[in-house]
Protein backbone atom coordinates (compact mmCIF):
# COMPACT_ATOMS: atom_id res chain seq x y z
CA UNK A 1 0.00 0.00 0.00
CA UNK A 2 2.69 2.39 0.52
CA UNK A 3 4.21 2.12 -2.62
CA UNK A 4 1.05 2.25 -4.12
CA UNK A 5 0.34 5.62 -2.33
CA UNK A 6 4.29 6.97 -3.52
CA UNK A 7 3.36 6.50 -6.95
CA UNK A 8 0.14 8.19 -6.83
CA UNK A 9 1.19 11.31 -5.40
CA UNK A 10 4.13 10.99 -7.43
CA UNK A 11 3.87 13.15 -10.83
CA UNK A 12 5.11 10.28 -12.62
CA UNK A 13 2.38 7.88 -11.18
CA UNK A 14 -0.62 10.62 -11.15
CA UNK A 15 0.23 11.08 -15.35
CA UNK A 16 0.33 7.36 -16.00
CA UNK A 17 -3.12 6.67 -13.73
CA UNK A 18 -5.10 9.83 -15.94
CA UNK A 19 -3.34 9.47 -19.14
CA UNK A 20 -4.96 6.14 -18.77
CA UNK A 21 -7.96 7.71 -18.11
CA UNK A 22 -7.89 10.28 -20.75
CA UNK A 23 -7.27 7.40 -22.94
CA UNK A 24 -10.75 5.71 -22.49
CA UNK A 25 -12.24 8.56 -23.33
CA UNK A 26 -10.09 8.88 -26.33
CA UNK A 27 -11.28 5.50 -27.31
CA UNK A 28 -14.86 5.88 -26.28
CA UNK A 29 -14.98 9.39 -28.69
CA UNK A 30 -13.30 8.48 -31.87
CA UNK A 31 -13.48 4.77 -32.59
CA UNK A 32 -15.89 5.00 -34.92
CA UNK A 33 -14.01 7.78 -36.40
CA UNK A 34 -10.96 5.59 -36.46
CA UNK A 35 -12.73 2.62 -38.23
CA UNK A 36 -14.04 4.41 -41.20
CA UNK A 37 -10.28 6.32 -41.43
CA UNK A 38 -8.53 2.49 -41.87
CA UNK A 39 -11.68 1.54 -44.65
CA UNK A 40 -10.89 4.93 -46.49
CA UNK A 41 -7.05 4.16 -46.33
CA UNK A 42 -7.21 0.73 -48.26
CA UNK A 43 -6.77 0.27 -51.78
CA UNK A 44 -10.06 1.17 -53.65
CA UNK A 45 -11.14 -2.42 -54.09
CA UNK A 46 -11.19 -3.04 -50.51
CA UNK A 47 -13.58 -0.55 -50.05
CA UNK A 48 -15.03 -1.19 -53.69
CA UNK A 49 -15.50 1.75 -55.57
CA UNK A 50 -15.97 4.82 -53.46
CA UNK A 51 -13.92 6.10 -50.58
CA UNK A 52 -15.86 8.93 -49.68
CA UNK A 53 -16.65 9.24 -46.09
CA UNK A 54 -20.25 8.82 -46.60
CA UNK A 55 -20.21 5.82 -48.73
CA UNK A 56 -17.67 4.02 -46.41
CA UNK A 57 -19.75 5.21 -43.27
CA UNK A 58 -22.89 3.63 -45.21
CA UNK A 59 -21.02 0.59 -46.30
CA UNK A 60 -19.25 -0.25 -42.23
CA UNK A 61 -23.12 0.26 -41.13
CA UNK A 62 -24.72 -2.19 -43.65
CA UNK A 63 -21.69 -4.72 -42.20
CA UNK A 64 -23.70 -4.35 -38.36
CA UNK A 65 -24.88 -1.39 -37.72
CA UNK A 66 -23.70 0.99 -34.85
CA UNK A 67 -21.66 -1.88 -33.65
CA UNK A 68 -19.52 -2.38 -36.80
CA UNK A 69 -18.03 1.20 -36.16
CA UNK A 70 -17.17 0.03 -32.69
CA UNK A 71 -15.05 -3.30 -34.14
CA UNK A 72 -11.60 -3.73 -32.74
CA UNK A 73 -12.73 -1.44 -29.64
CA UNK A 74 -12.21 -4.29 -26.96
CA UNK A 75 -8.81 -4.32 -28.20
CA UNK A 76 -8.14 -0.27 -27.65
CA UNK A 77 -8.67 -1.18 -24.26
CA UNK A 78 -4.78 -1.90 -24.20
CA UNK A 79 -4.93 1.85 -25.80
CA UNK A 80 -6.29 2.92 -22.32
CA UNK A 81 -3.27 1.21 -21.56
CA UNK A 82 -0.91 2.90 -23.62
CA UNK A 83 -1.71 6.47 -23.20
CA UNK A 84 -0.87 5.60 -19.48
CA UNK A 85 2.51 4.97 -20.67
CA UNK A 86 2.83 8.13 -23.32
CA UNK A 87 1.68 10.50 -20.10
CA UNK A 88 4.10 8.71 -17.86
CA UNK A 89 7.04 8.61 -20.47
CA UNK A 90 6.67 12.28 -21.69
CA UNK A 91 6.45 12.95 -17.52
CA UNK A 92 10.10 11.58 -17.46
CA UNK A 93 11.63 12.65 -20.10
CA UNK A 94 10.56 16.33 -19.34
CA UNK A 95 11.94 16.22 -15.68
CA UNK A 96 15.17 14.44 -17.56
CA UNK A 97 15.00 17.60 -19.68
CA UNK A 98 15.12 19.90 -16.70
CA UNK A 99 11.49 20.53 -15.82
CA UNK A 100 10.24 22.06 -12.55
CA UNK A 101 6.46 21.70 -11.57
CA UNK A 102 6.36 25.06 -9.82
CA UNK A 103 8.46 26.29 -12.47
CA UNK A 104 7.65 27.66 -16.35
CA UNK A 105 6.66 25.27 -18.61
CA UNK A 106 9.87 23.66 -21.09
CA UNK A 107 11.01 25.53 -23.66
CA UNK A 108 9.51 24.14 -27.10
CA UNK A 109 12.33 22.67 -28.29
CA UNK A 110 12.65 20.62 -25.12
CA UNK A 111 9.32 19.92 -24.84
CA UNK A 112 9.75 18.63 -29.02
CA UNK A 113 12.37 16.46 -27.38
CA UNK A 114 10.41 14.67 -24.86
CA UNK A 115 7.60 14.20 -27.10
CA UNK A 116 9.68 12.41 -29.81
CA UNK A 117 11.57 9.89 -27.19
CA UNK A 118 8.05 9.30 -25.93
CA UNK A 119 6.77 8.55 -29.32
CA UNK A 120 10.04 6.35 -29.93
CA UNK A 121 9.45 4.29 -27.00
CA UNK A 122 5.30 3.72 -27.03
CA UNK A 123 6.08 1.80 -30.92
CA UNK A 124 6.57 -1.60 -28.85
CA UNK A 125 3.53 -1.49 -27.34
CA UNK A 126 1.67 0.44 -30.12
CA UNK A 127 2.60 -1.85 -33.11
CA UNK A 128 0.57 -4.82 -32.26
CA UNK A 129 -1.91 -3.28 -30.26
CA UNK A 130 -2.79 -1.21 -33.72
CA UNK A 131 -1.87 -4.10 -36.11
CA UNK A 132 -4.77 -6.49 -34.56
CA UNK A 133 -7.47 -3.55 -34.12
CA UNK A 134 -7.20 -2.75 -38.07
CA UNK A 135 -7.39 -6.51 -38.18
CA UNK A 136 -10.74 -6.47 -36.75
CA UNK A 137 -12.13 -3.12 -38.17
CA UNK A 138 -11.56 -4.56 -41.49
CA UNK A 139 -13.93 -7.46 -41.58
CA UNK A 140 -16.30 -8.14 -43.57
CA UNK A 141 -18.35 -11.23 -43.02
CA UNK A 142 -20.82 -12.02 -40.08
CA UNK A 143 -18.99 -14.90 -39.09
CA UNK A 144 -15.15 -12.73 -39.28
CA UNK A 145 -17.44 -9.93 -37.20
CA UNK A 146 -17.71 -12.49 -34.53
CA UNK A 147 -14.45 -12.76 -33.90
CA UNK A 148 -12.30 -11.11 -31.00
CA UNK A 149 -8.68 -10.06 -30.21
CA UNK A 150 -7.52 -13.00 -29.38
CA UNK A 151 -8.93 -15.31 -32.42
CA UNK A 152 -6.92 -12.01 -34.49
CA UNK A 153 -3.96 -12.40 -32.59
CA UNK A 154 -3.69 -16.70 -32.65
CA UNK A 155 -4.35 -16.29 -36.21
CA UNK A 156 -1.47 -13.83 -36.87
CA UNK A 157 0.73 -15.65 -34.80
CA UNK A 158 0.19 -19.16 -36.28
CA UNK A 159 0.30 -17.65 -40.20
CA UNK A 160 3.91 -15.90 -39.06
CA UNK A 161 5.03 -15.76 -35.62
CA UNK A 162 5.87 -13.15 -32.98
CA UNK A 163 7.34 -11.05 -35.60
CA UNK A 164 4.25 -11.11 -37.12
CA UNK A 165 3.13 -8.72 -34.57
CA UNK A 166 5.74 -6.32 -35.49
CA UNK A 167 4.93 -5.66 -39.17
CA UNK A 168 4.84 -2.16 -39.50
CA UNK A 169 7.38 -1.47 -36.91
CA UNK A 170 9.40 1.15 -38.60
CA UNK A 171 6.50 2.95 -40.55
CA UNK A 172 5.05 3.17 -37.28
CA UNK A 173 8.33 4.47 -35.92
CA UNK A 174 8.73 7.27 -39.00
CA UNK A 175 5.20 8.09 -37.89
CA UNK A 176 5.04 8.30 -34.19
CA UNK A 177 8.49 9.80 -33.63
CA UNK A 178 7.79 13.27 -35.19
CA UNK A 179 4.14 13.19 -34.25
CA UNK A 180 4.74 13.11 -30.79
CA UNK A 181 7.22 15.92 -31.16
CA UNK A 182 4.86 17.83 -33.07
CA UNK A 183 1.68 16.86 -30.86
CA UNK A 184 3.06 17.80 -27.14
CA UNK A 185 4.56 20.66 -28.64
CA UNK A 186 1.65 22.08 -30.62
CA UNK A 187 -0.40 21.56 -27.45
CA UNK A 188 1.99 23.69 -25.58
CA UNK A 189 1.63 26.56 -27.81
CA UNK A 190 -1.56 26.66 -27.89
CA UNK A 191 -1.75 26.54 -24.50
CA UNK A 192 0.70 29.90 -24.50
CA UNK A 193 -2.16 31.52 -26.71
CA UNK A 194 -5.24 30.62 -24.75
CA UNK A 195 -3.65 31.31 -21.52
CA UNK A 196 -0.71 33.80 -21.48
CA UNK A 197 2.17 33.71 -18.37
CA UNK A 198 0.47 30.41 -17.11
CA UNK A 199 3.22 28.05 -14.84
CA UNK A 200 3.14 24.86 -14.10
CA UNK A 201 0.85 25.24 -10.86
CA UNK A 202 -1.58 27.48 -13.44
CA UNK A 203 -4.93 26.32 -12.96
CA UNK A 204 -6.35 26.10 -16.61
CA UNK A 205 -9.89 26.00 -18.04
CA UNK A 206 -11.64 22.97 -18.96
CA UNK A 207 -12.29 24.47 -22.67
CA UNK A 208 -8.82 26.17 -23.39
CA UNK A 209 -7.36 22.05 -21.71
CA UNK A 210 -9.89 20.15 -24.54
CA UNK A 211 -9.01 23.07 -27.06
CA UNK A 212 -5.25 22.44 -27.19
CA UNK A 213 -5.36 18.99 -27.00
CA UNK A 214 -7.92 18.70 -30.10
CA UNK A 215 -5.40 21.65 -32.18
CA UNK A 216 -2.25 19.18 -30.78
CA UNK A 217 -4.12 16.08 -32.43
CA UNK A 218 -4.74 18.13 -35.69
CA UNK A 219 -1.76 19.13 -36.14
CA UNK A 220 0.42 15.74 -35.64
CA UNK A 221 -2.25 13.36 -37.58
CA UNK A 222 -1.78 16.06 -40.70
CA UNK A 223 2.02 16.20 -40.31
CA UNK A 224 2.27 12.10 -40.22
CA UNK A 225 -0.74 11.34 -42.39
CA UNK A 226 0.84 9.81 -45.71
CA UNK A 227 2.85 7.71 -43.09
CA UNK A 228 -0.66 6.46 -41.40
CA UNK A 229 -1.59 5.58 -44.64
CA UNK A 230 1.09 3.37 -45.25
CA UNK A 231 1.54 2.09 -42.21
CA UNK A 232 -2.28 1.02 -42.70
CA UNK A 233 -1.80 -0.75 -45.83
CA UNK A 234 1.05 -3.15 -44.34
CA UNK A 235 -0.85 -4.05 -41.46
CA UNK A 236 -3.95 -4.81 -43.30
CA UNK A 237 -1.86 -7.68 -45.48
CA UNK A 238 -2.67 -11.30 -44.25
CA UNK A 239 -6.29 -10.23 -43.30
CA UNK A 240 -9.08 -12.04 -45.04
CA UNK A 241 -9.41 -10.56 -48.60
CA UNK A 242 -5.75 -8.82 -48.08
CA UNK A 243 -2.98 -11.02 -49.62
CA UNK A 244 0.46 -9.78 -49.50
CA UNK A 245 1.00 -6.94 -52.15
CA UNK A 246 3.61 -5.08 -51.08
CA UNK A 247 6.85 -5.86 -49.71
CA UNK A 248 7.92 -2.56 -47.83
CA UNK A 249 7.24 0.65 -47.32
CA UNK A 250 9.21 2.05 -50.68
CA UNK A 251 7.09 -0.39 -52.57
CA UNK A 252 3.91 0.12 -50.72
CA UNK A 253 4.69 4.32 -51.26
CA UNK A 254 5.64 3.45 -55.27
CA UNK A 255 2.63 1.40 -55.91
CA UNK A 256 -0.08 3.44 -54.30
CA UNK A 257 1.27 6.30 -55.80
CA UNK A 258 1.62 4.44 -59.28
CA UNK A 259 -2.22 3.07 -59.02
CA UNK A 260 -4.26 5.79 -57.66
CA UNK A 261 -1.95 8.91 -57.81
CA UNK A 262 -0.45 11.01 -55.23
CA UNK A 263 -3.70 12.04 -53.31
CA UNK A 264 -4.04 8.49 -52.21
CA UNK A 265 -1.35 9.56 -49.34
CA UNK A 266 -4.18 11.64 -47.80
CA UNK A 267 -7.34 9.96 -48.75
CA UNK A 268 -9.69 10.19 -45.21
CA UNK A 269 -7.19 12.91 -44.57
CA UNK A 270 -10.58 15.16 -43.60
CA UNK A 271 -12.06 12.11 -41.24
CA UNK A 272 -8.71 11.81 -39.71
CA UNK A 273 -8.81 15.59 -38.40
CA UNK A 274 -12.23 15.28 -37.18
CA UNK A 275 -11.79 12.46 -35.33
CA UNK A 276 -8.49 13.97 -33.95
CA UNK A 277 -10.18 16.58 -32.39
CA UNK A 278 -12.41 15.22 -30.62
CA UNK A 279 -10.47 12.11 -29.71
CA UNK A 280 -7.50 14.64 -28.22
CA UNK A 281 -9.81 17.17 -26.61
CA UNK A 282 -11.07 14.18 -24.90
CA UNK A 283 -7.47 12.47 -23.49
CA UNK A 284 -6.94 16.32 -22.36
CA UNK A 285 -9.70 16.98 -20.60
CA UNK A 286 -10.13 13.38 -19.13
CA UNK A 287 -6.92 13.81 -17.93
CA UNK A 288 -6.87 17.26 -16.43
CA UNK A 289 -10.12 16.08 -14.77
CA UNK A 290 -8.51 13.28 -13.24
CA UNK A 291 -5.85 15.43 -12.20
CA UNK A 292 -7.60 17.30 -10.16
CA UNK A 293 -9.15 14.98 -8.32
CA UNK A 294 -5.40 13.39 -7.09
CA UNK A 295 -4.23 14.57 -3.91
CA UNK A 296 -2.21 17.79 -4.23
CA UNK A 297 0.69 17.16 -2.59
CA UNK A 298 2.38 15.86 -6.28
CA UNK A 299 5.93 15.60 -6.00
CA UNK A 300 8.67 13.93 -8.59
CA UNK A 301 9.16 10.08 -9.25
CA UNK A 302 12.60 8.97 -8.43
CA UNK A 303 14.52 8.40 -11.56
Amino acid sequence: MGIGREFLTSTGGQEFVAGGIGGMASVIAGHPFDTIRIYMQQPRARTMTSTSMVDVSHRINALGGLSAFYKGMANCSILTKQNAVIFYTYERFSRMLGKDEDEDPLPYSKVAMAGFGTGLIQTSILTPVELVKIRLQLSTSMSQSRIGPLDVARSIFRAEGLPGFYRGLGITILRDAPAFAIYFTSNEYTLDLLHPGRTETSEISLLTTATAGGVAGVTSWITCYPQDVIKSRLQAQGAPGSPIKYTGIIDCFKKSIKEEGCRVMWRGLGNAVIRAFIANAAVFTAREISLRFMPKERKAASP
